[in-house]
């Protein structure tokens, strides 16, 4: 039953499920679950600068989206997206995402995370400023690559490089410095113990090798494998977290204080969670503005302190676009 003058619409704010749904999907489904159950539901698909940020940030830009052929992570050609903004007395703005042309999702089992190159990403970088981007916004996360983005800059130097004229701005998923960048990540994109090493060992010479910007030990360099320190080293690109950027640009503060609470969610809930990511920053900000903030996710394994540190009300689990609805529904009763 409705009670005066408590809003009746629940803010939907999920990352993507990583690997199995994208963000829209997920806050499809639970919605229709909390619309099952009587209530309104705000659907915001949210990103932190890895896959589906291109798809967060393309309507509330207003771009279009444009195709561009580059080389995926081993050198095999594709078509990746990117979107580009109408012409402005700003001019016009790209959106980028790393993993669409260099992402895990490419590779699959033939991950070979020595070779893994982001020239694919450089191409696409140079296909936006061709298309007479002058603010390029590259998403870096995501990536089957640790090559420091020299596949990126090589690309970009082929193509003519960067005009002074040019802005790029680097959405980071993870606080992490470049040269840690291996050890942190490299398990996940395939890496084995020695590779690892051996990848360390790369990033500590390309860094050595990048000019007068060295990015080790620099905040958010480690992003996508090191891209993130390239381009900074290489173009003086601005590195900035990405989810906060994302939930600015689709105005999620304004809609967050007019909701009766939030939920938000991601693939799998864990420590990481807690260092930038989408659901962190959904979280913090929901806490700040006193607005009851709940979970639905993959799975979860954070410990009690982990969950103390983000102040959610409750976090329910669910696999596929049904459990989500059903989670959606459960929720309902606890708003």
């Amino acid at each position: 039953m409705a009670t005066t003058g408590i809003p009746r619409t629940v803010l939907v704010a999920p990352d993507g499920f990583k690997g199995t749904l994208m963000a829209t999907e997920v806050a499809a489904a639970i919605g229709r679950g909390l619309e099952r159950a009587g209530l309104e539901a705000d659907l915001c698909p949210i990103a932190d600068g890895g896959e589906g940020t291109l798809d967060a940030l393309l309507d509330a830009l207003g771009a279009e989206l444009c195709t561009a052929p580059v080389e995926d992570p081993l050198g095999r050609p594709i078509e990746a997206p990117f979107g580009l903004t109408p012409a402005s007395r700003r001019g016009m703005t790209a959106v980028v995402e790393a993993s669409a042309a260099s992402g895990l999702h490419l590779v699959s089992d033939e991950c070979d995370p020595v070779k893994a190159s982001t020239f694919g990403t450089g191409q696409l970088i140079a296909a936006a400023l061709e298309g007479g981007a002058r603010t390029v916004i590259v998403g870096a996360g995501g990536t089957a690559t640790t090559d420091g983005g020299s596949g990126a800059i090589d690309a970009l130097h082929r193509a003519g490089g960067v005009p002074q004229s040019a802005r790029l701005v680097v959405l980071c998923d993870v606080r992490t410095p470049f040269e840690d960048a291996a050890r942190l990540f490299g398990p996940q994109k395939g890496a084995t113990p020695d590779q690892v090493r051996r990848l360390t060992r790369r990033l500590h010479a390309q860094a050595r090798g990048l000019g007068h910007r060295d990015p080790r030990g620099v905040p958010m360099t480690g992003a996508a494998g090191g891209l993130s320190g390239g381009l900074w080293a290489a173009f003086g690109a601005e590195l900035v977290p990405g989810a906060s950027h994302v939930l600015d640009a689709i105005g999620f503060d304004p809609r967050l204080r007019r909701a009766r609470a939030v939920v938000t969610g991601e693939g799998r809930l864990d420590q990481q969670s807690l260092a930038g990511k989408a659901l962190s920053e959904v979280a913090t900000r929901a806490r700040q503005s006193g607005v009851p903030c709940h979970a639905i996710v993959g799975s979860s394994a954070l410990d009690r302190f982990g969950m103390r540190m983000l102040d959610l009300q409750a976090v329910l689990e669910a696999g596929d676009a049904g459990e989500l609805a059903s989670a959606g529904r459960r929720l309902a009763d606890l708003l």
